[in-house]
């Protein structure tokens, strides 16, 4: 009979035992972001060479760059190519999108961010003196002032901040371009002592002395993507002039001219506009502004130049100390132009007239006396002359010159978007016509120093571990490097095929790389020789490969539909000119497993008893390895499977697809235990831990995607543990460490990150 007395009793002494039984709380690793390396430098942000003599560090003689690389600022001897600082703000995450330095205070750099933020940066320390924040958007150009007590900031928000580094503000705020701003330069004008406030007359600066002279910057310029250059008065602060910079739409570069009296503003097309800059109206612009008697304008067009190429013009460098000027688009040139002297324009207009009275007079025409006499007034096109056109290793991003002291002959250094940075040497006209004795002869470039080894030209698409976790093997399009994971440093780099696969052989001396062609490439990394290239899949491309467990075997999938299975074997080679023999590693086909589709991922079970093989038509299939008969079909993935692996313990399969999914199957009956959207694009790597310390880490996930983003999971609870974010572009290749203590991405960002 029902008691409810009894039932209340029961119900709470359930609750008690409840309330007094432990709950469990499950622990996992927190990995944190680790040792990045592999980016020389950025693609997003511009390269400052600095001069060995403004740093207590040991001379080379070649001088420092200092460059962006993703949201950090490296410093780099270009000589040794070897990493002297990098600069970090743990709180950023923000890549770095421009650079400038001081010149008042050499050891104080200018680093503008995606986000708007800015920082200065001490060399010396290497740690930050002062940040801003008042952009809404990306920076896009620096500029300190002569003294060093300013800082011009313009961003992508077509705004331009002027902050004051002594009071660590911001001045105030300039608008009116409408769209990113491209160029920034403070303008020196001249304050004249001894001049009576009654006279109009012009003052003439060359016949005042150096001590009657006294120069201010209160006047800055601007270009824009908008097409306009205007001229800002610092003092009011408001816009004294604007003008068109380009005929043909967006002005994206501006250069200044040394003494300041000078500029040149580009766009598309390799159209380059010349403009005059006059001091004398300028120091009286804001009087005549403020007064409406303003008569002339301090900034006039001079005239157009062109460039060779006709790709969009990004940068304009004046040489400092020499008549040269070095403009680069977004292509593999930089192009040099010489500026002619006052003498040398002279004798080139005589010569043009004198062709032109032989021209006549072989047309049996006469030309009027005053024409004939006449000089003319010079054309920019007389004044600025190509000089040599520097053909570069990759599509530059940013020139510098180098200016060293008892150099003879033009130096500049090039960061390039293909990660490495170059020194070029060429020769000066004064020199060529030394040379030549009078002849014409056409000047001469070399690349005499780079800093490319630290890292890939290209995106790097596959990874390989050490048994140990000691060593890497990154591979991209031509490029095969080994890494030391602990020092970060580059062992070996190997000019190999399109590497899209690779492993570690037993032993962790030889790499095997499978290539877009269908080659199987082996590589002796102690010798760094190519042991063997085996022509393995007629041509098709090898996107995957994987190492059997015993470690005497490898087998390697293609996108001729098939999967072959190799084996290890040693072999005696002679040894040419002697009677000696040598053993070298040979791979040989043992059998071939024919689908039909490509073959686009592979794994075997660590119990060696299973095949799982992903194909184009977004299955998996499972295959006993011994007999290669069809054991599961795994379907459920919308689009192609492109990456799988395999638990420890070989009792679960995770797999990930380009419809942004990762699903989790039983390898006993084939089910799917969960099927979870991990990321926002195409996954592009899922890996479980290989040979895990604790057994309740044995269901530990690691998934990668294009979004940038790594995330790890607990495969049996099937939720996200973390989500580690810091790369600047899509991750093509991730590998997990052997107890999974490391864990490595490589990304379009040119970087290798390890996550710890």
């Amino acid at each position: 009979m029902y008691n409810k007395k009894n039932a209340g009793r029961r119900r709470r002494r359930r609750i008690e035992d409840c309330a007094a039984t432990p709950i469990m709380v499950r622990s996992y690793r927190r990995y944190e972001a680790g040792p990045t390396f592999g980016t020389v430098c950025s693609a997003t942000s511009n390269a400052v060479w600095v001069s060995d003599a403004t740093s207590s560090r040991t001379s080379t003689g070649a001088g420092r760059a200092y460059v962006g690389a993703n949201e950090d600022v490296l410093a780099w001897d270009i000589k040794k190519g070897e990493l002297l600082s990098r600069w970090n703000d743990k709180e950023n995450k923000s890549e770095v999108t421009a650079l400038t330095q001081c010149a008042a205070q050499p050891d104080l750099f200018a680093a503008g961010y995606n986000d708007g933020s800015i920082r200065i940066w001490d060399a010396l320390s290497g740690q930050i003196v002062v940040s801003f924040n008042g952009h809404r958007s990306a920076i896009t150009h620096l500029q300190f002032d002569r003294e060093g007590a300013r800082l011009a900031s313009g961003s992508r928000d077509t705004d331009i901040i002027l902050w004051n580094l002594l009071s660590e503000t911001a001045e105030f705020r300039l608008r009116g371009h409408k769209d990113q701003i491209t160029g920034l330069s403070f303008l020196r004008t001249p304050i004249i002592r001894h001049q009576s406030p009654h006279t109009d007359e012009a003052v003439d600066l060359g016949a005042q002395s150096e001590s009657e002279i006294e120069w201010e910057e209160k006047y800055l310029l601007s270009t824009s993507k908008d097409s306009l250059i205007k001229l800002w008065d610092l003092s009011s602060p408001h816009c004294v002039e604007t003008h068109v910079a380009q005929t043909n739409g967006e002005c994206w570069a501006l250069g200044i001219s040394p003494d300041g009296e000078g500029c040149i503003t580009a766009g598309n097309d390799g159209e380059l506009k010349v403009w005059r800059l006059d001091l004398n109206i300028m120091s009286e612009l804001s009087q005549s502004v403020a007064e409406g008697t303003k008569t002339s304008d301090a900034l006039t067009s001079q005239g157009i130049l062109h460039r060779q190429g006709k790709d969009r013009t990004i940068g304009i460098v004046f040489h400092p100390k020499q008549d040269y000027i070095a403009v680069h688009g977004s292509e593999k040139a930089v192009e040099l132009w010489r500026i002619r002297g006052g003498d040398e324009v002279h004798r080139h207009m005589q010569r043009k007239k004198r062709r032109r009275r032989e021209k006549a007079a072989a047309a049996g025409e006469t030309l009027p006396s005053e024409a004939s006499d006449a000089i003319g007034i010079p054309e920019v096109t007389d004044v600025f002359v190509p000089y040599v056109i520097v053909r570069t290793g990759g599509k530059v991003r940013s020139c510098a010159w180098v200016v060293q002291k008892g150099s003879k002959s033009l130096q500049l250094m090039a960061s390039t978007t293909n990660n490495q940075l170059e020194m070029y040497t060429a020769t000066t006209y004064k020199a060529l016509q030394q040379k030549a004795g009078g002849s014409k002869e056409a000047p001469d470039y070399s690349r005499h120093l780079a800093v490319d080894i630290p890292g890939h030209r290209s995106d790097v698409r596959t990874l390989a571990l050490s048994s140990d976790d000691r060593m890497l093997a990154s591979a991209s399009s031509g490029q095969l490097k080994v890494w030391n994971l602990k020092t970060q440093s580059c062992l070996r780099t190997l000019e190999c095929g399109q590497a899209l696969c690779s492993a570690f052989l037993p032993g962790d001396r030889i790499v095997l790389l499978g290539t877009k062609t269908g080659d199987l490439e082996v590589w002796d990394i102690g010798t760094s020789t190519l042991i063997e290239s085996i022509p393995a899949h007629e041509g098709q491309a090898i996107w995957t490969l994987a190492v059997h467990p015993d470690g005497k075997s490898v087998v390697t999938g293609s996108a001729d539909k098939s999967v072959k299975f190799w084996r290890f074997d040693v072999v005696e080679e002679d040894i040419p000119g002697t009677r000696r023999t040598t053993q070298r590693l040979k791979l040989t086909q043992t059998r071939q497993l024919k689908l039909s589709d490509d073959i686009l991922s592979l794994c075997f079970s660590p119990d060696e008893r299973l095949l799982a093989v992903a194909t184009l038509d977004n299955t998996v299939k499972i295959f006993f390895v011994d007999s290669l008969k069809l054991f599961l079909t795994l379907y459920g993935h919308k689009l192609p499977v492109l990456n799988l692996s395999i638990s420890s313990d070989s009792k679960l399969i995770a797999t990930c697809s380009a419809d942004k999914n990762v699903r989790i199957w039983g390898l006993d009956f084939g089910d799917c235990h969960k099927a979870f959207f991990a990321h926002n694009d195409s996954v592009m790597s899922v890996s479980f831990i290989p040979h895990p310390v604790e057994r309740d880490e044995a269901h530990i996930l690691f998934s990668a995607s294009k979004d940038g983003v790594l995330k790890s999971w607990d495969g049996e609870k099937f939720e996200q543990i973390q989500r580690l974010e810091g790369h600047k572009g899509e991750v093509w290749a991730m590998i997990v460490g052997r107890t999974g203590e490391t864990v490595i991405t490589a990304s379009h960002d040119k970087s290798l990150r390890t996550w710890q």
